[in-house]
């Protein structure tokens, strides 16, 4: 019988294993050379660990590169067929999922139409619907799903909401009817997740992205690490006290939208983004509603702050908007001399959320086939 390689050589073709796999993820297709210029590796070695990872199944030619000067050189890349998965953002109104592949590409997008007021079942089987119309069979197994819901989620994967948490039965009826391991996370904590790649957080080693959509909430980012805290309430700033509102009561939702709405003669059946728009097309009644909106996110930044002093704020979803965002810098200015506060706009505005379910689920989707390839486990094809 013949005997294994010693321990330390093992160790050391699994090393570079992962470093050619973890390239070619992050990269594409490579030719040997390139290989060895991402990796520090010699020929030899990406040579043999190139031999080794085709017997198993994991890389596949793709094609010459025609492009370098000199000889043509064939590349490799990950094995198509290897798996893929699916980012997801659920909001009030709709759900938008995307397939993507180890390399982080996406392969098909599509939005729908979402009613989270249904009964577990229906949600269910609206979410798998949608997925089902994104995935592509060429691009092997779904093997995660990364989904980012409003409100409040819990260690275990409960969503927490007026009734509690659900215990984890949407996650749990979710991976039963996928077949795969499904991954919650908050959306706004996703869309500060997605600022950490994006360009307008460089050079920040701390921020508190502020997004409003049917509420406010934040994601915060310490160290370059963001803050989930021990049951995932950090960054629910909603319900922070502010002079004028009753303890308890909300600073920014729908409810106080249509009720500003309808102080200042406004239709309060419209969506924010409605008054929004309105306000950059001048209507005064929809600026001065924009400019309480304003004061009031000012008044949530101003108490972050004075907790944990992040260097800027990044506004995101309909804080993004133009007229919204510079109503902020306004608000802003005329406390400065009391608390200075920096307000930037996100780099992926609305789509914040789902950019970071996407980045998500690259990452680990890569961690879980690199791990199912290297231990020769079944969680690869």
């Amino acid at each position: 019988m013949t005997r294994p390689p010693a321990g330390a050589q093992t160790l050391l073709r699994s090393l570079n294993a992962r470093a050619i796999l973890e390239a070619l993820a992050r990269r594409g297709p490579l030719t040997r050379a390139e290989l060895m210029g991402e990796t520090g590796l010699s020929r030899t070695a990406v040579t043999q660990v190139l031999r080794m990872l085709e017997n198993a199944g994991a890389v596949a030619s793709a094609g010459v590169d025609k492009v370098t000067r000199g000889p043509a050189a064939g590349r490799v890349a990950l094995h198509p067929g290897l798996g893929c998965a699916v980012a997801v953002h659920i909001d009030h109104r709709s759900a938008n999922a995307a397939t993507l592949d180890p390399t982080g590409r996406v392969l098909a997008e599509r939005r729908s139409s979402f009613d989270p007021s249904g009964d577990l079942t229906e949600r269910v089987d609206t979410l798998t619907e949608l997925l089902t119309a994104v995935l592509m069979p060429s691009a092997g197994p779904l093997r995660l799903a990364v989904v980012g819901v409003p409100g409040i989620v819990s260690r275990d994967g409960g969503i927490r909401d007026d009734q509690g948490p659900d215990g984890g039965a949407f996650r749990s009826a979710l991976q039963a009817r996928l077949g795969c391991e499904v991954r919650l996370e908050n959306d706004v904590n996703l869309a500060a997740m997605a600022e950490l790649s994006g360009t307008v957080a460089t050079g920040l080693d701390s921020f508190a992205l502020l997004s409003v959509d049917d509420g406010l909430g934040a994601g915060i980012v310490i160290d370059g690490t963001l803050q989930r805290g021990a049951g995932g309430i950090a960054g629910e700033v909603m319900y922070l006290p502010q002079p004028s509102l009753p303890v308890g009561a909300p600073v920014l939702n729908e409810v106080v939208v249509a009720d500003l709405a309808a102080t200042n003669g406004r239709d309060p059946n419209l969506p924010l983004r409605s008054h929004l728009d309105a306000a950059l097309e001048g209507e005064a009644s929809a600026i001065e509603m924009t400019a309480e909106l304003a004061r009031r996110v000012v008044l949530v930044a101003g108490s972050i702050t004075l907790v944990i002093d992040p260097a800027a704020y990044i506004l995101a979803g309909d804080a993004a908007h133009p007229v919204f965002s510079e109503a902020i810098r306004q608000a802003a200015d005329e406390v400065e001399h009391l608390l200075p506060l920096t307000f930037l706009v996100s780099s992926f505005g609305r789509e914040a959320t789902l950019t970071g379910a996407v980045g998500e689920a690259t990452a680990g989707l890569r961690e879980m086939l690199l791990t199912g390839i290297l231990t020769g486990s079944d969680r690869t094809r």
